[in-house]
C-alpha cells in the first residue's frame, strides 16, 4: 500500500512511513492502470471523501475506522481536499504541496508521454537554495528560491530566468509541484538548453494594502533583480535576463516585461494572460508596447504564450488572441492538452527553457 513518493514531494525525506502499530497502513498508491487507491483511517467518522474541486469521490467504510476507495482521478499532478465529515483535513500520510493559499494533499499520476522528463535517478542535479532579501517595496524580508545548474561555477557568469508561480501558491511551487529544477537537469544532460540560474520569488508579497496582487513586479524590479545581481554571478544585460510565470505569474510577467523592455529580452506566459482576466476592456498601460510592433519585435528575442486546451481561462486566452490578431508581432503561441494545472505548466517550462539565451 505504501507508495514510495519521490523524496522531494514527501513530508519525510526518507522512505519512512510511520509506526505501523500506531499509524496503521494508510495513504495512497497509484495502480498500473493509473487509478489511485486510498486507505484512510478515521475513527468514528461517518463520511470520508476525496474532493477534486467539486468532484466528490466517497470512500467506503471497511471496518475498524478504515475507509477505502479506488478511483480514476485523471492523469498528472492532482490536488484534492480530504474531507472527513465535511471538514477539510490535511493528511500526513499523503504527499503535501502548497496551493489554494494552504497546504494541500495531492497525488501525481504518471503521464505516458512525459515519462523521464523529471527523473531523479541517473541524472546529475543542480542545487536549490533559499535566500532572504529586504524589499524596499514591502518593508519586509522576502523569500526566493534559486536554482543553480549541476556544473555551477561561481567564477562563471550566467543568464538568469525569473520564474513565477500562480495565485495561492508560493516560491516553492515550481520546484516541488512543477519539477522545474528536475526538468532543467534533464534538458541540460541532453544538451537541449543553455546553463542558467533560475530565480523563483514569492508573488503573493503584500505591503500595507491588503490583497494587492500586482505588487510583485515592482518588488522584482526594485529589489529582487538587484539582490540576485549582487549575490550571484549573473549577466546583467537584458539579453541575458528572462521572465516567465503561470496564471497570476503570467500576468506579473506581462506587466514586468512590457513595462520594462529595457530589462528583459525573453518572456513566457503560461496559462497566460496579457491582460488581467475578465477585465480585458479596461485599458492597461503596459499594453502600450503592443501597439508599436516594430519596437516590440526589437525588444524581445522571444515572447511566448501557452495554455491548456481545457483551461477554465481559455476564453481569456482567446480574447488575447483576438486582440493580437492582425498585429505583426513576433509572438509564439502553443497549446497543450490539459487544464489549469501543473501537468500543463510542466509542459510549458519544458518547451520554454530550450528557447532561451540561444
Amino acid at each position: 500500500m505504501k507508495l514510495k513518493w519521490p523524496l522531494d514531494v514527501s513530508v519525510s525525506f526518507d522512505p519512512y512511513y510511520g509506526e505501523p502499530d500506531r499509524d496503521g497502513d494508510q495513504g495512497a498508491s497509484v495502480l498500473p492502470d493509473g487509478r489511485v487507491r486510498f486507505r484512510i483511517e478515521a475513527a468514528n467518522a461517518k463520511e470520508v471523501v476525496i474532493d477534486r474541486f467539486g468532484e466528490r469521490y466517497p470512500l467506503t467504510p471497511s471496518g475498524n475506522g478504515v475507509f477505502e476507495g479506488t478511483f480514476d482521478l485523471g492523469r498528472g499532478f492532482l490536488y484534492f481536499f480530504l474531507k472527513i465529515d465535511g471538514a477539510d483535513v490535511l493528511s500526513p500520510y499523503l504527499p503535501i504541496g502548497y496551493g489554494c493559499c494552504r497546504p494541500m494533499n495531492f497525488v501525481d499520476v504518471p503521464v505516458e508521454d512525459m515519462a523521464g522528463w523529471d527523473d531523479l535517478e541517473g541524472i546529475e542535479h543542480g542545487a536549490v537554495s533559499r535566500q532572504y532579501y529586504l524589499s524596499s517595496v514591502t518593508g519586509k524580508q522576502e523569500i526566493c528560491l534559486v536554482y543553480t545548474p549541476p556544473a555551477y561555477d561561481p567564477g562563471k557568469r550566467y543568464p538568469v530566468l525569473y520564474l513565477q508561480h500562480g495565485y495561492g501558491e508560493n516560491e516553492t511551487g515550481w520546484i516541488y509541484q512543477g519539477h522545474a529544477g528536475r526538468i532543467a537537469d534533464r534538458l541540460l544532460k541532453e544538451g537541449a538548453m543553455e546553463e542558467m540560474i533560475i530565480v523563483m520569488g514569492n508573488g503573493m508579497v503584500q505591503s500595507g494594502e491588503p490583497d494587492n496582487l500586482v505588487l510583485f513586479p515592482e518588488v522584482l524590479v526594485k529589489d529582487l533583480i538587484p539582490f540576485i545581481a549582487a549575490h550571484y554571478p549573473v549577466l546583467t544585460d537584458k539579453w541575458h535576463r528572462a521572465m516567465a510565470g503561470l496564471s497570476m505569474g503570467s500576468y506579473h510577467t506581462s506587466l514586468a516585461t512590457l513595462t520594462h523592455p529595457e530589462l528583459f529580452g525573453y518572456a513566457g506566459l503560461f496559462s497566460g494572460f496579457l491582460r488581467f482576466p475578465g477585465s480585458e476592456d479596461r485599458e492597461e498601460p503596459h499594453m502600450e508596447l503592443l501597439r508599436h510592433p516594430e519596437t516590440f519585435n526589437e525588444s524581445f528575442r522571444l515572447f511566448y504564450r501557452a495554455m491548456g486546451t481545457e483551461d477554465t481561462y481559455f476564453d481569456s486566452f482567446m480574447r488575447d488572441d483576438a486582440y493580437l490578431e492582425g498585429k505583426p508581432l513576433s509572438i509564439i503561441r502553443e497549446t497543450f492538452p490539459g487544464g489549469h494545472d501543473w501537468t500543463v505548466w510542466r509542459r510549458c517550462i519544458r518547451s520554454f527553457l530550450p528557447r532561451l539565451f540561444r
